[in-house]
């Protein structure tokens, strides 16, 4: 081989280690795209159409997956309603189970306003979605190399009348029960929670509540996919999906971005809870980001 046949080579490399590499990143536009057509089902709040609709959706999703529907009716400030939360479960060779969460539905308060959640249940409802579909590419023989994943798409996480006591949270709690009841809970290495990763200006909080070992072990897998910038800059504690897991001692996280949109004299809370939650608030980019983050925390806690 020439010199300079071996120099071109040579000088091709990194352009080819930059395109597999970029090749390897989570797509975070399919993630949008599959966000984009669940928001595009507009208000989902529970008793609403949308919310049936909403149901539908997931379900079409995972027709040919390991789906479990976990179908319970909530005592909750305004009489009994009926939830649904579902798992939808990729095996695993390692004895064990990662869940991955976020919440779907859109908040009861604000329903006689064009709520849609595009970031708050939407992106990362899309987020997850297209995870399923890198662990469905991942596995070999009908199973993963490592622990079982679980996708958990919760009910019931906004408040019906105020975030004060028990009012929220609802799909959570139940199943925490459920999976103590029947044996689950021991078998749960993690649990990641998702919450409003598409923001465009992703700052994800450092949530103090959440497993300190967890956290940090999500903190250093974005150290490892170059995102460190868009993690952890503050701290605080929302209260959220995870809390009820925690309660009964699985090690969870919170991953959640609670700083969205501009604080105005009209948004006190940004963006969040208001009418201006839409699709052009969110990027794929963001969605790209979050999702190179769990697949390395998946990774991690692997090696655990």
């Amino acid at each position: 081989m020439s010199r300079l046949r071996t120099l071109a080579l040579l000088c091709l490399i990194p352009v080819l280690a930059s395109a597999v590499s970029a090749q390897e990143h989570f797509p975070g536009d399919r993630a949008y795209e599959y966000a984009r057509q669940f928001v595009a089902i507009g208000p989902r709040w529970c008793l609403s159409p949308g919310h049936a609709k909403a149901e539908a959706f997931l379900r079409a999703q995972f027709r040919h997956d390991d789906l479990q529907e976990d179908a319970f009716t909530a005592n909750t400030v305004i009489g009994p309603v009926p939830m649904r939360n579902f798992i939808v479960r990729f095996p695993g060779r390692k004895n064990g189970i990662i869940v991955l969460a976020t919440h779907y539905e859109t908040n009861y308060p604000l329903r006689n306003i064009p709520f849609v959640g595009a970031n708050d249940g939407g992106s990362t409802t899309g987020l997850l979605i297209e995870m399923a579909n890198e662990l469905r590419a991942r596995m070999t023989g009908g199973k993963l190399d490592g622990y079982s994943v679980w996708l958990v798409f919760l009910d019931g996480e906004e408040a019906f009348q105020s975030w004060q006591g028990d009012d929220h949270t609802y799909g959570s709690r139940h199943l925490a029960a459920k999976w103590a009841q029947d044996g689950t809970l021991p078998r749960i290495k993690a649990f990641l929670l998702t919450d409003m990763l598409g923001d465009k200006d992703l700052d994800v909080m450092q949530d103090t509540s959440s497993t300190q070992w967890l956290s940090a072990l999500v903190g250093q897998a974005a150290r490892i996919t170059g995102y460190a910038r868009y993690f952890y800059k503050t701290q605080g504690t929302e209260g959220d999906d995870h809390d009820p897991f925690l309660e009964r001692g699985v090690p969870a996280v919170d991953i959640i971005d609670s700083d969205y949109g501009p604080h105005t004299m009209s948004t006190p809370d940004g963006w969040h809870h208001t009418a201006q939650d839409t699709m052009d608030k969110i990027s794929a980019r963001s969605l790209t980001i979050t999702g190179d983050v769990l697949q390395e925390s998946i990774h991690l806690i692997n090696q655990r």
